[in-house]
């Protein structure tokens, strides 16, 4: 057996651990009871131990050197191997007890938010988060120690490889003067349009879940490697191969639960269009969180809400919920589903306003990481920013600091690709239909095939065999550009149609 077998192999072992977690994990989100929180925990932070002994194992170094001398390796091998050494770099920074407090911790934390969110307390959830931040601090001063790199950097660089806070800095900051008078614009621009009607509910959540099944049918959802559930928290989960979705349904307005499918789609059809012949190694997953974040943005913002989208699914939405009048047409809505205000809950906000909620994070984690604020003071700093970025104040911690399960989680350093994540989804999306003309005709019948074809040969399939810029200039012509974001949202909401 050569070295890069070696690695190969023993990489192949660790990721049937990862894909035993991603299955608890997604089990301890939408179905386990809450007396199994205790034992739940106990698994998984063994689990989570045993699988960064795996990765940290030291016959790791030696394999990595020896196949570094092997001059019979594809670009796919070299990448493979460049994305271990990553991996075993940042992970033999962390001493095996720092992981498993880590996992108790989060996991205990998790089910204290369930009940704070429930509450709008937060003051419950303080101490399980203050534990969850104090180990997240000591996690990325370990790797920052190791990779040279700031404590939030180095947290950053999990979900986003050579990602800087000094270049997001920038570009939020330049959003952040952009977003609030293009939002006054828009408001204004829609303030003179009709109103249009109302749409009656109650929505069934059944016939909600029906449609949300049909859409996931039409843009390409393969059902015999996954599910959609139900969870506090909308997410994309579970395991290679076994790539399970979840929303939550609101009976007084349909829009969120179908969105929310339609975003958590997106990202699970990148995972099911990963390189099948190298599942389970690390080149095979997906390049970065921004990279993700693009494809469930791009299903949701570019595509699900077009026109085009709109004119196919209307006829269905009248279908599942009987509906009838002038507020069912396509045009209204699209209106609806373009409409922009400011609201104090991300997951529903509106493509215009999403980056501000966004940024209000990536600042406070930032200060949190860098304890240059205390968490006791975390809903009024957040309340602050809110206003300041969106012009509105919380009335309680639920719609507020306590809205998100990303903390609680240890996803700290995750917020910013969110972002990112827009930004690169506009600028694919441009590429994908100035190379693919019949993509927006294709959505106005419901054919997704010519959009997810081009996504599954230059994102999908691509795996990790480029850095996020390489594989974003490959596909796009350029690295990330802010401005393709800024002209989609100037052409998509500044018509006064």
């Amino acid at each position: 057996m050569t070295a890069y077998s070696a690695l190969s192999a023993h990489f192949g072992r660790a990721a049937a651990l990862s894909n035993a977690l991603g299955i608890l994990q997604w089990d301890s989100d939408t179905m386990m009871p809450k007396g199994a929180v205790g034992t739940r925990a106990e698994s998984m932070a063994l689990l989570r131990v045993l699988a960064h002994g795996m990765v940290t194992d030291p016959r790791i170094g030696d394999w990595l050197a020896e196949a570094d001398a092997q001059s019979d390796l594809d670009p796919w091998a070299q990448a493979n191997i460049r994305e271990i050494r990553r991996i075993w770099t940042v992970e033999t920074a962390l001493p095996p007890d720092l992981v498993e407090a880590s996992s108790k911790a989060i996991s205990a934390c998790e089910m204290a938010w369930r009940q704070a969110r429930a509450d709008s307390d937060f003051p419950s959830l303080l101490p399980y988060l203050a534990e969850v931040l104090k180990l997240q601090r000591e996690i990325g001063r370990a790797k920052g120690e190791k990779l040279g790199l700031s404590p939030y950097d180095a947290l950053l660089n999990d979900y986003e490889p050579g990602g800087r806070s000094e270049r997001i800095d920038a570009l939020f900051e330049d959003l952040a003067a952009f977003l609030p008078g293009f939002t006054e614009e828009v408001l204004a621009i829609q303030a003179r349009r009709p109103v249009d009607p109302a749409l009656d509910g109650p929505f069934a959540i059944e016939a909600q879940r029906a449609l949300g099944v049909k859409m996931m049918g039409v843009v390409g959802y393969d059902f015999q490697r996954g599910r959609l559930d139900v969870s506090t928290h909308p997410f994309c989960g579970g395991a290679d191969n076994d790539v399970r979705i979840t929303t939550r349904y609101d009976e007084a307005d349909f829009a969120r639960a179908l969105m929310g499918v339609m975003h958590e789609t997106g990202h699970a059809l990148y995972e099911q269009g990963r390189p099948q012949a190298l599942l389970g190694q690390p080149v095979s997953q997906a390049r970065s969180m921004s990279v993700h974040e693009s494809q469930s943005l791009l299903m949701e913002m570019q595509a699900c809400r077009s026109p085009e989208f709109l004119h196919f699914a209307a006829p269905h939405m009248r279908e599942a919920f009987g509906g009838t009048g002038a507020g069912w047409e396509p045009e209204a809505l699209w209106r609806r589903y373009t409409k922009v205000e400011r609201g104090f809950i991300r997951v529903d906000a509106d493509e215009v306003t999403y980056p501000a909620h966004v940024i209000l994070r990536y600042r406070l984690e930032k200060a949190l990481i860098g304890d240059e604020m205390p968490l006791s003071e975390l809903p009024s700093a957040w309340n602050a920013q809110m206003q300041d970025l969106l012009g509105v104040v919380p009335p309680n911690d639920r719609l507020g600091c306590l809205q998100d399960v990303h903390w609680p989680s240890g996803g700290w350093g995750y917020f910013p690709t969110y972002t990112l994540g827009a930004m690169t989804a506009a600028q694919v999306f441009d590429a994908a239909n100035r190379a693919e003309p019949d993509i927006l005709p294709g959505i106005a019948r419901g054919d997704f095939t010519p959009l997810v074809g081009w996504l599954r040969t230059h994102i999908h399939s691509q795996g990790s065999l480029y850095q996020t810029d390489d594989l974003l200039t490959r596909a796009t012509g350029r690295p990330l550009d802010a401005g393709v974001f800024k002209a989609h949202l100037r052409r998509r909401y500044t018509s006064e149609a």
